[in-house]
């Protein structure tokens, strides 16, 4: 069998990927589809979650065994075939791209087909141009110049021409400094 799988995403409209992949492969194999169909290096640690109707999350299948809780199953893409898990068609999951800023593809079980293919996957639709895999060094430009304006407005506030001290308004008395000797 082969499993029908489109993803979407909600940041670039038109963009659109469809694969097929045995029904034996792992998630680790489908994870491998998504990055070359959106043209993404393999350097993130990217996981799925399977999802209900409403999209909410449930199981996760991570890259590599995270060790989060000795209670929780843990299923490790590489360990875990699509079988396991994908039954119907229809099915929704999510697959994390961008974990630290939690960027996902919606994925859909399409079609469930007869026969094994060729090879383990195969991008059969492709549509849109991928939203970029990290966000952009702009964003994170963006985070520093509004933190350099903070401080600028620090360096202003707190500067001799408007700072709030006034040396008249202070005490000496208790502050002197001795040479070691007793008064």
């Amino acid at each position: 069998m082969r499993f029908r799988i489109k993803f979407i995403s909600d940041e670039v409209e038109g963009f659109l990927r469809e694969v097929e992949i045995n029904d034996d492969a792992t998630f680790l194999d489908l994870s491998q589809a998504v990055l070359r169909a959106c043209d993404y290096p393999d350097d993130q640690m990217t996981s799925f979650f399977l999802c209900n109707d409403e999209w909410e999350r449930g199981v996760q299948i991570t890259r590599e065994d995270m060790m989060v809780g000795e209670s929780e199953d843990i299923y490790v893409m590489a360990d875990t075939r699509l079988s396991e898990f994908i039954e119907d068609e229809g099915q929704h999951l999510e697959y994390i791209f961008d974990p630290f800023n939690d960027r996902f593809f919606y994925m859909t079980v399409r079609a469930i087909l007869s026969g094994d293919g060729e090879n383990i996957f195969e991008v059969v639709k492709s549509k849109g141009e991928a939203p970029a895999q990290i966000k952009e060094l702009s964003d994170v430009e963006t985070l520093l110049t509004g933190k350099n304006e903070l401080i600028e407005a620090d360096d202003a506030y707190f500067s001799e021409e408007s700072s709030p001290f006034n040396e008249e308004d202070i005490d000496l008395e208790g502050f002197e400094i001795s040479d070691g000797q007793s008064f």
